[in-house]
């Protein structure tokens, strides 16, 4: 069975096409509109009704993966940059296509896809993590999504970086977007990486330049550590909530090589005793696994 999946974010609503392996048939991908909800609708439609047609199936299963919460109860999403706030965007996409589909956090989509077929194949818990612009995760136990009061993903960025850390490098506080001091994505994130690079007086702070320069420039290097560290430091947060088996890494920051290594060895020196860590991996899926997992989802009829 084909199916297909909707991508959707703050800058591009990009649809993917899915062959019964789960290869990628078709991509079709278009700018969000960002300032008006009827131009934002009309496109995410557009998308959905090309995802159709290229299938020639309109009960094509289909599930839309959001940069955004959305909350189970009242269908409301909200998210950054896309113009839903106060919105039902399930029920108004309901109205405009005549059938229901799901909503899916992209985070609790990715952790599906790579617990389905990818890095975490066969593990009990697999908690996903994205390390890009900002930081998100979700988490997937034995096969499926666990239930969501509120419709949080795991929101494990806007928990706050132990003081403890940021005084061993004598970091300072950083105001958060969503209005919290030292959130841990001002630290972790890709633009977290780049603080600590500019805050350390680095003349290219671009975070793929620090870390490739990482080998042969002990402030580079020095850079690298220290964001290692408090990232260890979120992840030793993760596991004692969580206790996952696998941490899965996605995200821009997941191509810097040699992170798992990097991360295990964060976390090694960070644990509680002697318990047993996580097997931290890079995602197989890369770009489209949140995709990928939305598709899953709709077409196991979980979504």
């Amino acid at each position: 069975m084909i199916s297909g999946a909707i991508d959707l974010g703050g800058t591009k609503i990009e649809a993917r096409l899915f062959d019964a392996d789960m290869a990628t048939l078709q991509t079709h991908r278009v700018p969000t509109p960002r300032e008006d909800f009827a131009q934002f609708l009309a496109a995410l439609v557009g998308q959905i009704r090309w995802l159709e047609q290229a299938a020639a199936d309109p009960a094509l299963p289909i599930a839309i993966s959001i940069a955004g919460l959305i909350d189970p109860q009242t269908g409301i999403a909200t998210a950054s940059n896309i113009p839903t706030s106060g919105r039902s965007l399930g029920r108004e996409l309901g109205l405009a296509l005549g059938r229901e589909l799901p909503l899916i956090n992209d985070c609790m989509a990715f952790a599906y896809s790579e617990a389905h077929g990818g890095a975490g194949e066969g593990a009990d818990s697999v908690y996903g993590l994205i390390l890009g612009t900002g930081v998100g995760s979700g988490l997937v136990i034995r096969g499926d999504l666990p239930p969501r009061h509120a419709g949080l993903a795991v929101e494990i960025g806007h928990l706050g970086m132990p003081a403890r850390a940021l005084a061993r490098h004598g970091l300072p506080i950083w105001l958060c977007g969503c209005g919290r001091d030292a959130c841990n994505e001002n630290y972790i994130s890709g633009t977290g990486l780049r603080r600590i690079a500019e805050w350390a007086g680095l003349s290219d702070p671009d975070p793929v330049s620090v870390a490739a320069r990482a080998e042969s420039d002990p402030e580079a290097a020095r850079v690298m550590s220290i964001w290692a560290d408090l990232t260890g430091e979120m992840l030793y947060s993760a596991q004692l909530m969580l206790d996952p088996q696998v941490i899965v890494l996605g995200g821009g920051l997941s191509n810097i090589p040699g992170l798992p290594a990097r991360l295990t060895s964060a976390l090694e020196r960070l644990r509680l005793g002697q318990v047993r860590l996580p097997d931290i991996r890079v995602a197989q899926h890369g770009d489209s696994s949140g995709a990928r997992g939305a598709a899953l989802m709709a077409k196991a009829g979980k979504a």
